[in-house]
Parts: structure tokens; C-alpha cells; sequence
């Protein structure tokens, strides 16, 4: 018996734009205002008086290889037998991964419920044999749902004949909402800014003037050898006198998002700051490990006690970070009771848990021994064996979120395959800067001192070649590609640049080279210079749109 899967073709060329659709399901799925499960996007081409607006019914693919499924840590998002992507808001922490995972924005938090919600299908219906909500009241009868694995439904029917194509074939999603007669413009976000145009309206802002024109300057007057006049190549991204003007009006290149649905962003400075912390409580054990495991400074429990104190407070403000950061933080303990093994979400909050066990253990018996209650020697002799446990889930804590990152295939700049090693860098870099800082609290080894001294500047020079070789990287789509540009050109260049380049590298390494002295000013500057990073990291990508 063949199994069912389920999906959606919208005939573009009969779409009037009439939000039935929209409208249908806000009423049939109680939607709240505000959030969309479908809407209709416009996209104008051409230039007055020869204009067309074409619509795009927009919502959830169902695809056959869901993203967000996969990285959701509690299984509230899950792929029914019969194709449909549904989602269960009862068990749903809020933690805004599967948008994140969406590369069509598809999934939005429900202002009601706190819980992540989309078009479901109607599942409620098909399970007792009535069509969709949308299908049932499209005037055009331009959507259609059925069973795409049944030769005699209507959409298989249609889909053999018809030419089709989906968004974003290149994610690996296989989307299964088809469209006949889409058009490029409205399929790929990028190919308009819906910032840059109004509903019904031009918008003409300083940027889009001619640089020459807001300067007053003349272009130089170069001839090629047959004596045609050249014109000197312009600034990239601006073309000489601004957008192409036909019959005195401006054609904005022949193209302009009229109206799209907004989408929120979903993750703010708690997960900049969690990168932060968790590094640096990483970082110390592995510094501590390491150092037991090849024997690289002298090991007094005094220096094993300040340290292992230092990185459990930093382990407990990332625990905070992260239960504030979920809109359903009653729940946090869903992610631990009813793991999905696929989500790096899940395998995180086991390592960090793992670690905390582990490292907080070892911590225990060196406290043990500094008062007295347990033989130096017999710490001493399991001291390695606790470093070789405990180093693997430090490393864990530090790099498992360039994974999760990963499994994020919304945001295509995080999909970096460096992005492992330069948090590892990150983590060598705040670590041994805050063991500066505690060894104006404990008197440490000068053999730890003097390792410090190297590796604090080594790490950091480190991290910064890497975080440039970052930007070198060709990026394989123009959403990446956008991206990096609105981190390091765009409105977060001010925390890349100045926060994270100058004041989290430049000005540590001016001051240890001055003089060994200054390490301790310079970690804060280190810290918060690379929680500004992370910050530009983090939210840049969420500004791009995917819709």
C-alpha cells in the first residue's frame, strides 16, 4: 500500500490577491494578529503606465527533509506519516530554534500561547475527510491539496502536465508546495527589499541618490583609443545617477516588493552573552585539564579551586541565559525528560549537563583535599584521570553550539565549517585572560603565569586571523553573502568593527605588547569586545529575510 504524503500547487497565474486564503485560515486556525500561517506577497514589475503586480501565496513547504523538525530538542515539532509538518504547542520550550532552521519563515511564536506555531495543514480537517481551509475558499480555485503519491488526485494530475518549481531547491528541504508561474522576483527574497519600497508608493531616500550628485563632484573625462568617451567605473552597488529613470519616473530597476508579511526577530543579546559565559567556563576546565593531563604547569589545589569556582559561576549564568532566553522557561526541563537525539539543542543541554557533573565532581574531591578530609596523594594520583573525563565534555561545552548553528539552515552565514575552530579560539582566548584576572586573587604557579603570558596574545592573534579568514571564504548563497555584508558594512558594522575587531583584539594586543603588566586591563576588553562580536554574528543573519 502506498503511503500517503501530502502537499500543496498554487497556480500563480489565477491568484487575484484577494487574502481569502489568509483570511480563511486566521479564522478557521484562530490565528492571533500580528503572526501570519498564510499570507500573500505582491511584487511589482515594470514601469508606469506598463505594470504588473504578481502575487505569491506564501506558508510552510511540508517539506519531504524538514529542518526544523530535526533541530526541534523536544520533538513539539514532528513529521506525520502522511507528510504534513504539525507541531504540538503543549510541549513546545520556546526556544525559537525551528525558526531559525525555517529557510522560509514559515514558523512564527505565538503571541498567545508563547509556543511556535504554522500552517499545520489542517490536519484537523483532513482527518475527517474536508480540504483545507485556503482550498476550500479560493474564489480561483488557484490551491490545491491532496495526496501526491496518488496519480488520480487532482494535484498529481496537474503536477504531470504542469511546468512547476518550488522556493529554495538548493536547501536540500524538497519542498512540497508548488508553483505554476512563479516568478523569480517573488520566489527569492533577495531579489527585492521589501525596506526599500512602500505599499503603492515610491520611496526615494538619500541612499538611492547618485554619490556624484550629493557631492557636487564632475567625473573625469577618459576616452578609449577609438575616442569614445569611458566612464570611470562606479562605486559597487550604485549605479551612475541612482535607479534607471523611464519617462522621469523612477523604475527602481524595473522591480519593488509592494507588500510581504513581517517576521520578528527571535534570538536577541542572551545567546551572544551564552557564547560568552559557556567559553569561558569551557575554556577553564580545558586549561585545567590540560594542564594535569601533560603536565604543562606545577598543580596546587589552591589554583584548581579558584579556577574550578570561576568557570561553575560562568556555567550557572549560562544555565540562566538560557532558560531566560525560552518563551516557555517552565518547561526547560522537557529538553532533559524527552530529548530528540537529532537536535544539537538537546545534545548541548546533555553536555553541559555531562560537564557540570563531571568538572563540579572533580572540583568536590580537590576541595576535599585542600581541607584536609581526603590524602593529597590520592587526589594526585586520580588527578589525571578526572582531566582526561572531564577534558572531552569542556571541549563539548565550547564547540557543540557551531553545530546547532549548523543544524540552522535559515541563517546560511552560520553555516560555516571554520566556525568549530574559531570558537575554540574564542575559548582560549577569555580563558586564560580571566586566569590573569584570578591570579590577582591567588597566588599561582610561575610556570602557569609564565604559560598564561604566551597563550592569552597567542590566542588572541589566533582568532583574529581566523575571524578574517572567515570573511575570505567564497559564501555559497546571496543570503550569506548579504549577511556578512549587514555585519561587517551594514548596521551592525559598529559592533564588528569597533567592538569586536578593535577593542575585543586590537587594543589587548597593544597593551600586552606594551607590557606584560596590563593583561588584566586588558581582558575586559577582550570579554566584552567579543561579546559585541558575537552580537553582530548573532543578529545579522536574522535581518535577511526569507520570504
Amino acid at each position: 500500500m502506498t503511503m500517503i504524503n501530502y502537499g500543496f500547487l498554487i497556480d500563480q497565474s489565477k491568484c487575484i490577491g484577494c487574502h481569502a486564503c489568509s483570511t480563511a485560515c486566521k479564522s478557521e486556525n484562530q490565528v492571533p494578529l500580528g503572526v501570519y500561517r498564510t499570507w500573500v506577497k505582491y511584487v511589482e514589475t515594470g514601469a508606469y503606465p506598463d505594470v504588473r503586480r504578481r502575487f505569491q501565496v506564501t506558508r510552510c513547504n511540508h517539506c519531504a527533509n524538514p529542518p526544523c523538525v530535526r533541530i526541534c530538542p523536544v520533538t513539539a515539532m514532528y513529521q506525520r506519516d502522511d507528510g504534513i509538518v504539525e507541531f504540538d504547542p503543549s510541549i513546545c520550550i520556546g526556544c525559537k530554534s525551528c525558526m531559525q532552521a525555517c529557510p522560509y519563515d514559515s514558523i512564527y511564536l505565538d503571541p498567545e500561547t508563547n509556543t511556535a506555531a504554522k500552517c499545520h495543514f489542517c490536519a484537523h480537517r483532513l482527518d475527517v475527510g474536508l480540504e483545507p481551509a485556503c482550498v476550500v475558499v479560493c474564489p480561483e480555485h488557484a490551491i490545491l491539496a491532496g495526496d501526491l503519491n496518488d496519480p488520480a488526485s487532482e494535484i498529481s494530475r496537474k503536477l504531470s502536465t504542469a511546468q512547476v518549481t518550488v522556493r529554495k531547491p538548493e536547501q536540500g528541504t524538497a519542498p512540497k508546495l508548488f508553483y505554476i508561474n512563479g516568478n523569480d522576483w517573488s520566489l527569492h527574497p533577495s531579489a527585492a527589499q521589501t525596506r526599500d519600497s512602500y505599499l503603492w508608493a515610491d520611496k526615494i531616500t538619500e541612499q538611492n541618490a547618485s554619490p556624484y550628485a550629493r557631492g557636487g563632484l564632475t567625473l573625469p573625462v577618459l576616452t578609449a583609443k577609438s575616442g569614445a568617451p569611458i566612464r570611470t567605473p562606479q562605486t559597487q552597488g550604485q549605479p551612475l545617477n541612482g535607479p534607471i529613470q523611464i519617462g522621469g519616473r523612477v523604475a527602481e530597476h524595473m522591480v519593488q516588493t509592494a507588500y510581504n508579511a513581517q517576521h520578528k526577530i527571535n534570538w536577541h543579546w542572551e545567546l551572544p552573552s551564552y557564547l560568552v559565559t559557556k567559553n569561558i567556563a569551557g575554556g577553564l576546565f580545558m586549561l585545567l585539564s590540560l594542564g594535569s593531563m601533560f603536565n604543562l604547569f606545577s598543580f596546587d589545589s589552591a589554583t584548581f579551586l579558584a579556577t574550578g569556582f570561576t568557570a561553575m559561576v560562568f556555567m550557572l549564568i549560562t544555565t540562566v541565559l538560557l532558560i531566560k532566553d525560552l518563551s516557555q522557561p517552565k518547561r526547560f526541563l522537557n529538553i532533559l525528560l524527552r530529548p530528540q537525539w537529532k537536535s544539537w539543542v538537546a545534545r548541548g543541554a546533555y553536555i553541559m549537563v555531562m560537564f557540570t557533573a563531571v568538572a563540579g565532581l572533580w572540583w568536590l574531591f580537590e576541595g576535599a583535599a585542600y581541607l584536609g578530609w581526603l590524602p593529597a596523594e590520592f587526589i594526585a594520583s586520580i588527578r589525571p584521570v578526572a582531566a582526561w573525563i572531564v577534558f572531552p565534555f569542556a571541549l563539548g561545552v565550547v564547540i557543540y553550539t557551531a553545530f546547532l548553528l549548523g543544524q540552522a539552515e535559515g541563517r546560511d552565514m552560520w553555516q560555516s565549517n571554520l566556525l568549530p575552530f574559531q570558537l575554540l579560539a574564542q575559548s582560549m582566548m577569555v580563558a586564560s585572560g580571566v586566569f590573569f584576572v584570578l591570579n590577582l586573587f591567588a597566588n599561582f604557579p610561575a610556570d602557569l603565569t609564565a604559560l598564561l603570558t604566551v597563550l592569552f596574545p597567542a590566542s588572541l592573534a589566533v582568532n583574529l586571523l581566523m575571524t578574517f579568514a572567515g570573511k575570505l571564504n567564497s559564501f555559497p548563497t546571496d543570503t550569506a553573502m548579504l549577511a556578512s555584508r549587514e555585519m561587517t558594512h551594514g548596521r551592525f558594522r559598529i559592533h564588528y568593527w569597533l567592538g569586536g575587531i578593535v577593542l575585543g583584539h586590537v587594543i589587548p594586543l597593544v597593551l600586552l605588547l606594551a607590557f606584560s603588566g596590563f593583561a588584566p586591563l586588558a581582558v575586559p576588553c577582550t570579554v566584552v569586545g567579543l561579546f559585541f562580536y558575537e552580537y553582530a554574528f548573532v543578529m545579522a543573519p536574522q535581518y535577511i529575510p526569507n520570504s
